[in-house]
Protein backbone atom coordinates (compact mmCIF):
# COMPACT_ATOMS: atom_id res chain seq x y z
CA UNK A 1 0.00 0.00 0.00
CA UNK A 2 2.73 2.47 0.93
CA UNK A 3 5.69 0.92 -0.80
CA UNK A 4 7.75 2.76 -3.40
CA UNK A 5 7.58 0.18 -6.15
CA UNK A 6 6.40 1.22 -9.59
CA UNK A 7 2.76 1.79 -10.43
CA UNK A 8 1.25 -1.08 -12.34
CA UNK A 9 0.34 0.90 -15.41
CA UNK A 10 3.77 2.39 -16.05
CA UNK A 11 6.00 -0.62 -15.60
CA UNK A 12 6.04 -1.68 -19.26
CA UNK A 13 7.28 0.81 -21.85
CA UNK A 14 6.96 0.72 -25.58
CA UNK A 15 9.48 -1.73 -26.92
CA UNK A 16 9.53 -4.05 -23.93
CA UNK A 17 9.08 -7.80 -24.13
CA UNK A 18 5.35 -7.38 -23.89
CA UNK A 19 5.24 -5.45 -27.16
CA UNK A 20 6.01 -8.53 -29.21
CA UNK A 21 3.51 -9.80 -31.76
CA UNK A 22 0.45 -11.35 -30.26
CA UNK A 23 -0.64 -14.76 -31.38
CA UNK A 24 -2.82 -15.22 -34.41
CA UNK A 25 -6.42 -14.38 -33.68
CA UNK A 26 -6.03 -10.91 -32.18
CA UNK A 27 -9.01 -9.17 -33.70
CA UNK A 28 -7.98 -5.66 -34.78
CA UNK A 29 -4.42 -4.41 -34.53
CA UNK A 30 -3.64 -1.69 -32.01
CA UNK A 31 -3.65 0.97 -34.68
CA UNK A 32 -6.91 -0.26 -36.19
CA UNK A 33 -8.64 -0.43 -32.81
CA UNK A 34 -7.98 3.24 -32.14
CA UNK A 35 -9.71 4.37 -35.28
CA UNK A 36 -9.28 8.11 -35.71
CA UNK A 37 -6.40 8.39 -33.30
CA UNK A 38 -8.16 7.92 -29.95
CA UNK A 39 -7.24 5.25 -27.43
CA UNK A 40 -10.03 2.98 -28.61
CA UNK A 41 -12.97 1.20 -27.03
CA UNK A 42 -10.93 -1.80 -25.94
CA UNK A 43 -8.56 0.46 -24.03
CA UNK A 44 -11.42 2.16 -22.19
CA UNK A 45 -12.92 -1.20 -21.26
CA UNK A 46 -9.54 -2.19 -19.83
CA UNK A 47 -9.44 1.19 -18.06
CA UNK A 48 -12.86 0.47 -16.52
CA UNK A 49 -11.78 -2.98 -15.40
CA UNK A 50 -8.66 -1.52 -13.83
CA UNK A 51 -10.66 1.15 -12.00
CA UNK A 52 -13.05 -1.25 -10.27
CA UNK A 53 -10.37 -3.90 -9.70
CA UNK A 54 -8.06 -1.42 -7.99
CA UNK A 55 -10.94 -0.06 -5.93
CA UNK A 56 -11.49 -3.62 -4.66
CA UNK A 57 -7.76 -3.89 -3.89
CA UNK A 58 -7.84 -0.67 -1.91
CA UNK A 59 -10.82 -1.82 0.16
CA UNK A 60 -9.47 -5.31 0.90
CA UNK A 61 -6.03 -4.18 2.06
CA UNK A 62 -7.65 -2.03 4.75
CA UNK A 63 -10.73 -4.11 5.50
CA UNK A 64 -8.89 -7.37 6.23
CA UNK A 65 -6.74 -5.96 9.08
CA UNK A 66 -9.75 -4.07 10.45
CA UNK A 67 -11.76 -7.31 10.37
CA UNK A 68 -8.89 -9.11 12.13
CA UNK A 69 -9.18 -6.73 15.10
CA UNK A 70 -12.66 -8.17 15.66
CA UNK A 71 -11.19 -11.65 16.17
CA UNK A 72 -7.96 -10.93 18.08
CA UNK A 73 -6.01 -8.16 19.80
CA UNK A 74 -2.64 -9.86 19.28
CA UNK A 75 -0.30 -7.62 17.24
CA UNK A 76 1.36 -10.70 15.73
CA UNK A 77 -1.91 -12.22 14.55
CA UNK A 78 -3.24 -8.92 13.18
CA UNK A 79 0.05 -8.24 11.37
CA UNK A 80 -0.06 -11.81 10.08
CA UNK A 81 -3.06 -10.94 7.89
CA UNK A 82 -0.99 -8.36 6.02
CA UNK A 83 1.84 -10.91 5.83
CA UNK A 84 -0.45 -13.55 4.34
CA UNK A 85 -1.70 -11.06 1.73
CA UNK A 86 1.79 -10.08 0.57
CA UNK A 87 3.57 -13.44 1.04
CA UNK A 88 2.68 -14.63 -2.51
CA UNK A 89 4.87 -11.86 -3.92
CA UNK A 90 7.80 -13.52 -2.18
CA UNK A 91 6.82 -17.01 -3.32
CA UNK A 92 5.40 -16.46 -6.81
CA UNK A 93 6.70 -13.16 -8.28
CA UNK A 94 9.32 -14.77 -10.52
CA UNK A 95 7.16 -17.66 -11.79
CA UNK A 96 4.30 -15.21 -12.39
CA UNK A 97 6.51 -13.05 -14.60
CA UNK A 98 7.61 -16.01 -16.70
CA UNK A 99 4.09 -17.47 -16.94
CA UNK A 100 2.54 -14.23 -18.10
CA UNK A 101 5.01 -14.15 -20.99
CA UNK A 102 3.75 -17.60 -22.04
CA UNK A 103 -0.03 -17.31 -21.51
CA UNK A 104 -2.83 -15.12 -22.79
CA UNK A 105 -2.61 -12.09 -20.52
CA UNK A 106 -6.27 -11.15 -20.63
CA UNK A 107 -7.28 -14.70 -19.68
CA UNK A 108 -4.83 -14.65 -16.78
CA UNK A 109 -6.46 -11.43 -15.56
CA UNK A 110 -9.93 -12.96 -15.94
CA UNK A 111 -8.99 -16.04 -13.91
CA UNK A 112 -7.26 -13.97 -11.23
CA UNK A 113 -10.22 -11.64 -10.69
CA UNK A 114 -12.71 -14.51 -10.77
CA UNK A 115 -10.73 -16.25 -8.02
CA UNK A 116 -10.57 -13.09 -5.91
CA UNK A 117 -14.31 -12.48 -6.27
CA UNK A 118 -15.07 -16.06 -5.24
CA UNK A 119 -12.78 -15.91 -2.20
CA UNK A 120 -14.21 -12.64 -0.86
CA UNK A 121 -17.77 -13.78 -1.58
CA UNK A 122 -17.17 -16.97 0.39
CA UNK A 123 -15.66 -14.97 3.26
CA UNK A 124 -18.66 -12.62 3.32
CA UNK A 125 -20.98 -15.62 3.54
CA UNK A 126 -18.93 -17.18 6.34
CA UNK A 127 -18.98 -13.93 8.33
CA UNK A 128 -22.73 -13.54 7.81
CA UNK A 129 -23.22 -17.09 9.15
CA UNK A 130 -20.97 -16.30 12.15
CA UNK A 131 -18.41 -18.82 10.89
CA UNK A 132 -15.56 -16.36 10.40
CA UNK A 133 -12.22 -16.58 12.18
CA UNK A 134 -8.74 -15.09 12.07
CA UNK A 135 -7.52 -18.25 10.33
CA UNK A 136 -10.13 -17.93 7.59
CA UNK A 137 -8.92 -14.38 7.05
CA UNK A 138 -5.40 -15.79 6.58
CA UNK A 139 -6.58 -18.27 3.94
CA UNK A 140 -8.52 -15.62 2.01
CA UNK A 141 -5.66 -13.09 2.25
CA UNK A 142 -3.15 -15.61 0.90
CA UNK A 143 -5.44 -16.70 -1.93
CA UNK A 144 -6.26 -13.12 -2.94
CA UNK A 145 -2.58 -12.18 -2.77
CA UNK A 146 -1.64 -15.10 -5.02
CA UNK A 147 -4.20 -13.99 -7.60
CA UNK A 148 -2.86 -10.45 -7.33
CA UNK A 149 0.64 -11.51 -8.43
CA UNK A 150 -0.81 -12.89 -11.66
CA UNK A 151 -3.22 -10.02 -12.26
CA UNK A 152 -0.71 -7.23 -11.66
CA UNK A 153 2.03 -8.89 -13.70
CA UNK A 154 -0.40 -9.34 -16.61
CA UNK A 155 -1.63 -5.76 -16.28
CA UNK A 156 1.95 -4.53 -16.65
CA UNK A 157 2.28 -6.27 -20.00
CA UNK A 158 -1.05 -6.09 -21.83
CA UNK A 159 -1.35 -2.35 -22.49
CA UNK A 160 1.25 -2.12 -25.30
CA UNK A 161 -0.82 -4.72 -27.15
CA UNK A 162 -3.90 -2.48 -27.05
CA UNK A 163 -2.65 0.94 -28.15
CA UNK A 164 0.05 2.18 -30.58
CA UNK A 165 3.46 2.81 -29.07
CA UNK A 166 3.20 6.54 -29.67
CA UNK A 167 0.12 6.68 -27.44
CA UNK A 168 1.54 4.66 -24.55
CA UNK A 169 2.49 7.70 -22.41
CA UNK A 170 -1.05 9.07 -22.70
CA UNK A 171 -2.63 5.65 -22.11
CA UNK A 172 -0.35 4.86 -19.16
CA UNK A 173 -0.97 8.24 -17.58
CA UNK A 174 -4.75 7.87 -17.63
CA UNK A 175 -4.59 4.27 -16.42
CA UNK A 176 -2.16 5.12 -13.61
CA UNK A 177 -4.32 8.03 -12.46
CA UNK A 178 -7.45 5.90 -12.04
CA UNK A 179 -5.52 3.03 -10.42
CA UNK A 180 -3.94 5.34 -7.87
CA UNK A 181 -7.16 7.18 -7.12
CA UNK A 182 -9.19 3.99 -6.73
CA UNK A 183 -6.61 1.91 -4.84
CA UNK A 184 -5.22 4.50 -2.46
CA UNK A 185 -7.57 7.49 -2.43
CA UNK A 186 -11.10 6.07 -2.58
CA UNK A 187 -10.57 2.51 -1.31
CA UNK A 188 -9.19 3.16 2.22
CA UNK A 189 -11.94 5.47 3.51
CA UNK A 190 -14.59 3.35 1.81
CA UNK A 191 -13.17 0.30 3.60
CA UNK A 192 -13.52 2.07 6.93
CA UNK A 193 -17.17 2.91 6.31
CA UNK A 194 -17.93 -0.63 5.07
CA UNK A 195 -16.34 -2.25 8.13
CA UNK A 196 -18.27 0.12 10.38
CA UNK A 197 -21.46 -1.16 8.70
CA UNK A 198 -20.46 -4.80 9.11
CA UNK A 199 -17.54 -7.03 8.13
CA UNK A 200 -19.72 -9.05 5.76
CA UNK A 201 -20.51 -5.90 3.75
CA UNK A 202 -16.82 -5.01 3.67
CA UNK A 203 -16.03 -8.39 2.07
CA UNK A 204 -19.04 -8.50 -0.25
CA UNK A 205 -18.20 -5.10 -1.74
CA UNK A 206 -14.80 -6.10 -3.21
CA UNK A 207 -16.25 -9.40 -4.42
CA UNK A 208 -18.84 -7.51 -6.44
CA UNK A 209 -16.22 -5.09 -7.80
CA UNK A 210 -13.95 -7.90 -8.98
CA UNK A 211 -16.93 -9.57 -10.64
CA UNK A 212 -17.66 -6.29 -12.44
CA UNK A 213 -14.02 -6.14 -13.55
CA UNK A 214 -14.39 -9.63 -15.05
CA UNK A 215 -17.33 -8.42 -17.13
CA UNK A 216 -15.35 -5.41 -18.37
CA UNK A 217 -12.39 -7.62 -19.31
CA UNK A 218 -14.67 -10.00 -21.21
CA UNK A 219 -15.69 -7.04 -23.36
CA UNK A 220 -12.09 -6.16 -24.25
CA UNK A 221 -11.92 -8.92 -26.87
CA UNK A 222 -8.93 -10.40 -28.66
CA UNK A 223 -6.11 -12.71 -27.71
CA UNK A 224 -2.99 -11.47 -25.95
CA UNK A 225 -0.41 -14.22 -26.03
CA UNK A 226 3.07 -13.12 -27.10
CA UNK A 227 4.71 -15.12 -29.89
CA UNK A 228 7.91 -16.83 -28.71
CA UNK A 229 10.99 -17.66 -30.78
CA UNK A 230 12.62 -20.92 -29.78
CA UNK A 231 11.98 -22.86 -26.61
CA UNK A 232 13.35 -22.60 -23.11
CA UNK A 233 12.40 -23.80 -19.69
CA UNK A 234 10.60 -21.62 -17.19
CA UNK A 235 13.59 -21.94 -14.91
CA UNK A 236 16.00 -20.74 -17.61
CA UNK A 237 13.83 -17.72 -18.39
CA UNK A 238 13.69 -16.74 -14.74
CA UNK A 239 17.43 -17.25 -14.21
CA UNK A 240 18.41 -15.02 -17.13
CA UNK A 241 16.44 -12.08 -15.76
CA UNK A 242 17.71 -12.57 -12.21
CA UNK A 243 21.34 -12.74 -13.39
CA UNK A 244 21.06 -9.44 -15.25
CA UNK A 245 19.47 -7.69 -12.27
CA UNK A 246 22.00 -8.97 -9.76
CA UNK A 247 25.08 -8.22 -11.90
CA UNK A 248 24.03 -4.63 -12.58
CA UNK A 249 25.30 -2.67 -9.57
CA UNK A 250 22.98 0.32 -9.94
CA UNK A 251 19.84 -1.76 -10.45
CA UNK A 252 20.87 -4.14 -7.68
CA UNK A 253 21.40 -1.26 -5.23
CA UNK A 254 18.05 0.32 -6.06
CA UNK A 255 16.27 -3.02 -5.76
CA UNK A 256 17.79 -3.72 -2.34
CA UNK A 257 16.95 -0.21 -1.14
CA UNK A 258 13.33 -0.49 -2.23
CA UNK A 259 13.06 -3.92 -0.65
CA UNK A 260 14.21 -2.71 2.76
CA UNK A 261 12.19 0.51 2.54
CA UNK A 262 9.04 -1.49 1.83
CA UNK A 263 9.87 -3.67 4.82
CA UNK A 264 9.86 -0.56 7.01
CA UNK A 265 6.57 0.77 5.65
CA UNK A 266 4.84 -2.61 5.89
CA UNK A 267 6.06 -3.14 9.45
CA UNK A 268 4.68 0.28 10.36
CA UNK A 269 1.29 0.05 8.70
CA UNK A 270 0.73 -3.56 9.73
CA UNK A 271 0.43 -2.46 13.37
CA UNK A 272 -0.70 1.14 12.92
CA UNK A 273 -4.34 0.01 13.04
CA UNK A 274 -3.84 -1.09 16.67
CA UNK A 275 -2.15 2.23 17.50
CA UNK A 276 -4.79 4.35 15.78
CA UNK A 277 -8.24 2.69 16.01
CA UNK A 278 -10.46 2.47 19.08
CA UNK A 279 -11.15 4.59 22.18
CA UNK A 280 -8.27 2.99 24.07
CA UNK A 281 -5.71 3.41 21.27
CA UNK A 282 -3.02 6.10 21.30
CA UNK A 283 -4.63 8.12 18.50
CA UNK A 284 -8.26 7.21 19.25
CA UNK A 285 -9.70 7.14 15.73
CA UNK A 286 -12.83 5.38 14.50
CA UNK A 287 -12.64 2.98 11.55
CA UNK A 288 -13.72 5.68 9.05
CA UNK A 289 -11.27 8.11 10.68
CA UNK A 290 -8.46 5.63 10.18
CA UNK A 291 -9.36 5.31 6.53
CA UNK A 292 -9.25 9.10 6.18
CA UNK A 293 -5.82 9.23 7.83
CA UNK A 294 -4.47 6.83 5.22
CA UNK A 295 -6.23 8.82 2.53
CA UNK A 296 -3.98 11.79 3.40
CA UNK A 297 -0.98 9.71 2.35
CA UNK A 298 -2.77 8.54 -0.77
CA UNK A 299 -3.71 12.12 -1.69
CA UNK A 300 -0.05 13.09 -1.40
CA UNK A 301 0.94 10.21 -3.66
CA UNK A 302 -1.66 11.22 -6.26
CA UNK A 303 -0.44 14.83 -6.22
CA UNK A 304 3.17 13.64 -6.24
CA UNK A 305 2.55 11.73 -9.45
CA UNK A 306 1.67 15.05 -11.09
CA UNK A 307 4.68 17.02 -9.82
CA UNK A 308 7.37 14.30 -9.76
CA UNK A 309 8.92 15.53 -13.01
CA UNK A 310 9.25 19.03 -11.53
CA UNK A 311 10.90 17.64 -8.40
CA UNK A 312 13.36 15.71 -10.59
CA UNK A 313 14.21 18.81 -12.64
CA UNK A 314 14.62 20.92 -9.50
CA UNK A 315 16.78 18.53 -7.48
CA UNK A 316 18.34 16.19 -10.03
CA UNK A 317 17.70 12.46 -10.02
CA UNK A 318 20.10 11.31 -7.30
CA UNK A 319 19.18 14.10 -4.88
CA UNK A 320 15.46 13.54 -5.49
CA UNK A 321 15.90 9.85 -4.65
CA UNK A 322 17.69 10.76 -1.43
CA UNK A 323 14.92 13.17 -0.44
CA UNK A 324 12.34 10.46 -1.16
CA UNK A 325 14.16 8.07 1.18
CA UNK A 326 14.18 10.72 3.93
CA UNK A 327 10.44 11.19 3.36
CA UNK A 328 9.86 7.47 3.93
CA UNK A 329 11.81 7.63 7.20
CA UNK A 330 9.73 10.58 8.39
CA UNK A 331 6.43 8.92 7.44
CA UNK A 332 7.15 5.64 9.26
CA UNK A 333 8.68 7.36 12.29
CA UNK A 334 6.07 10.11 12.72
CA UNK A 335 3.62 8.13 14.92
CA UNK A 336 6.38 7.74 17.50
CA UNK A 337 6.56 11.50 18.08
CA UNK A 338 2.94 12.60 17.60
CA UNK A 339 -0.51 11.10 18.14
CA UNK A 340 -2.33 14.13 16.73
CA UNK A 341 -4.20 12.82 13.69
CA UNK A 342 -4.05 16.21 11.96
CA UNK A 343 -0.26 16.43 12.37
CA UNK A 344 0.14 12.86 11.16
CA UNK A 345 -2.20 13.52 8.24
CA UNK A 346 -0.09 16.52 7.20
CA UNK A 347 3.14 14.50 7.44
CA UNK A 348 1.60 11.65 5.46
CA UNK A 349 0.39 14.05 2.77
CA UNK A 350 3.75 15.80 2.27
CA UNK A 351 5.62 12.49 2.54
CA UNK A 352 3.40 10.98 -0.14
CA UNK A 353 4.27 13.82 -2.53
CA UNK A 354 8.01 13.33 -2.03
CA UNK A 355 8.21 9.54 -2.06
CA UNK A 356 6.35 9.30 -5.39
CA UNK A 357 9.42 10.71 -7.16
CA UNK A 358 11.26 7.49 -6.24
CA UNK A 359 8.91 5.37 -8.34
CA UNK A 360 8.83 7.79 -11.26
CA UNK A 361 12.62 8.08 -11.48
CA UNK A 362 13.55 4.44 -10.88
CA UNK A 363 10.91 3.02 -13.24
CA UNK A 364 12.08 5.29 -16.07
CA UNK A 365 15.70 4.45 -15.35
CA UNK A 366 15.05 0.71 -15.32
CA UNK A 367 13.27 0.97 -18.66
CA UNK A 368 16.20 2.84 -20.19
CA UNK A 369 19.08 0.63 -19.06
CA UNK A 370 17.48 -2.84 -19.28
CA UNK A 371 17.46 -4.64 -22.65
CA UNK A 372 13.93 -4.92 -24.04
CA UNK A 373 14.04 -8.71 -24.19
CA UNK A 374 14.81 -8.90 -20.45
CA UNK A 375 12.62 -6.10 -19.14
CA UNK A 376 9.66 -8.27 -18.11
CA UNK A 377 11.79 -10.70 -16.15
CA UNK A 378 13.94 -7.96 -14.63
CA UNK A 379 10.75 -6.21 -13.52
CA UNK A 380 9.51 -9.40 -11.86
CA UNK A 381 12.85 -9.87 -10.11
CA UNK A 382 12.71 -6.28 -8.94
CA UNK A 383 9.17 -6.80 -7.65
CA UNK A 384 10.32 -9.92 -5.81
CA UNK A 385 12.55 -7.73 -3.67
CA UNK A 386 10.15 -4.79 -3.57
CA UNK A 387 7.03 -6.76 -2.66
CA UNK A 388 8.55 -9.95 -1.26
CA UNK A 389 9.94 -8.00 1.69
CA UNK A 390 6.43 -6.98 2.74
CA UNK A 391 5.37 -10.18 4.52
CA UNK A 392 8.66 -10.15 6.41
CA UNK A 393 8.01 -6.53 7.34
CA UNK A 394 4.54 -7.35 8.63
CA UNK A 395 5.91 -10.15 10.80
CA UNK A 396 8.80 -8.02 12.04
CA UNK A 397 6.40 -5.22 12.92
CA UNK A 398 4.10 -7.55 14.81
CA UNK A 399 6.97 -9.23 16.64
CA UNK A 400 8.58 -5.94 17.68
CA UNK A 401 5.21 -4.61 18.88
CA UNK A 402 4.63 -7.76 20.94
CA UNK A 403 8.01 -7.46 22.67
CA UNK A 404 8.72 -3.72 22.85
CA UNK A 405 5.35 -2.07 22.26
CA UNK A 406 3.77 -0.34 19.29
CA UNK A 407 5.68 2.94 19.58
CA UNK A 408 9.02 1.14 19.35
CA UNK A 409 8.09 -0.18 15.90
CA UNK A 410 7.85 3.34 14.50
CA UNK A 411 11.18 4.39 16.03
CA UNK A 412 13.07 1.34 14.79
CA UNK A 413 11.62 1.49 11.28
CA UNK A 414 12.33 5.22 10.98
CA UNK A 415 15.98 4.68 11.91
CA UNK A 416 16.28 1.73 9.50
CA UNK A 417 14.89 3.84 6.66
CA UNK A 418 17.45 6.56 7.38
CA UNK A 419 20.27 3.99 7.29
CA UNK A 420 19.28 3.24 3.69
CA UNK A 421 20.73 6.61 2.72
CA UNK A 422 24.09 4.78 2.71
CA UNK A 423 23.00 3.32 -0.62
CA UNK A 424 23.12 6.81 -2.16
CA UNK A 425 26.92 6.50 -2.24
CA UNK A 426 26.37 4.20 -5.23
CA UNK A 427 23.24 5.87 -6.60
CA UNK A 428 24.78 9.07 -7.92
CA UNK A 429 24.07 11.19 -10.98
CA UNK A 430 27.40 10.06 -12.40
CA UNK A 431 26.49 6.38 -11.94
CA UNK A 432 23.07 6.93 -13.51
CA UNK A 433 24.56 8.74 -16.51
CA UNK A 434 27.20 6.01 -16.96
CA UNK A 435 24.53 3.27 -16.92
CA UNK A 436 22.51 5.09 -19.56
CA UNK A 437 25.58 5.56 -21.77
CA UNK A 438 26.46 1.88 -21.45
CA UNK A 439 22.93 0.85 -22.42
CA UNK A 440 22.94 3.18 -25.42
Amino acid sequence: MTGVDEPVATAQPAGSESTGAVSAGLEPTAAESTGTGGLGGRYWRLWSASAVSNLADGIVKIALPLAAVGYTTSPVLVAGVAAAFSLPWLLFALPAGALVDRLDRRRVMLVANSLRAALLGALALAVALDAGSIWLLYVVAFGAGTAETLYDTSAQSILPQLVPRAMLPRANGRLYAVELAANQFVGPPLAGFLVAGGVAYAMLGPAGLWAAAVVALLLVGGRFRVARQGTSTLRADIAEGVRFLWRHRLLRTLALMVGVSNLTTTATFAVLVLYAVGPNSAIGLSEPGYGLLLTALAAGIVLGSLVAARIERLLGRARALGVAMIAIAVVVGAPAVSTNPFVLGGIFFVGGILLTSWSVITVSLRQQITPDRLLGRVNSGYRLLAWGSMPLGALVGGGLAEVFGLQAVFVIMGVLALILLVGMFWVTDAAIDAAERAAA
